[in-house]
């Protein structure tokens, strides 16, 4: 009964998503949730759909059920040639990170898409201290708008190892990077009065 409730929800995805019905997608993408693993081979084969919004909408569920198979497939998702469906695959990994992600999610930070580049960054956060030491490179190497996203994910993992880097940052000629810069150093309590780079 299980399998054929999910093979209906599975079919219910692809048509709402086929003809562009958010709302029945939205809703069957949370009954499919419920349905947890049982689901996942089947989001798994949509999230290969040629349709656009079909291998959105499988994602967007995919990302809901902690399975080992999601984010590896989220990962792939990042090369997707549809722009949305990178963005929800970005997002997706924010909510199951992934190491495998990591070099792409950091090459993304430069993308042009900047909503993918916000994803991406909020993504690397997500992994936690295993991303510091490459966002600190990113930070200090990186273009200027991947720079901005690097000292916001360094400012939300708060890993005492970026404190040298985002002292320098105080320095950058972007405010943004600055401001991103000030907000990680004050979430580890660390203040100008108690280091200076070269003191």
């Amino acid at each position: 009964m299980a399998t054929t409730e999910t093979e209906t929800l599975l079919r219910r995805l692809q048509a709402a998503a086929a003809r562009g019905d958010d709302e029945a997608a939205e809703h069957t993408a949370q009954a499919l949730r419920g349905q947890g693993v049982r689901a996942v081979p089947g989001l798994l084969a949509l999230s290969r759909h040629p349709q656009a919004d079909v291998r959105w909408w499988a994602l967007r569920a995919l990302a809901e059920i902690p399975h080992p198979q999601a984010p590896t497939r989220l990962a792939e998702a990042l090369t997707d040639p549809d722009p949305a469906v990178r963005q929800v695959a970005a997002l997706g990994l924010r909510h199951q990170p992934s190491p495998q992600a990591l070099p792409r999610l950091l090459t993304l930070l430069a993308d042009n898409d900047r909503l993918l580049a916000h994803l991406a960054a909020d993504a690397l956060a997500a992994l936690g201290q295993q991303a510091t030491m490459p966002l600190i490179d990113a930070l200090q190497n990186s273009t200027p708008a991947a720079r901005i996203e690097a000292a916001r994910a360094l400012a939300q993992i708060g890993d005492k190892r970026s404190i040298s880097a985002l002292f320098a940052a105080l320095d950058s000629p972007s405010p943004l990077v600055e401001h991103w810069a000030n907000e990680g150093l004050e979430r580890m309590g660390v203040g100008m009065v108690f280091f200076k780079p070269g003191g």
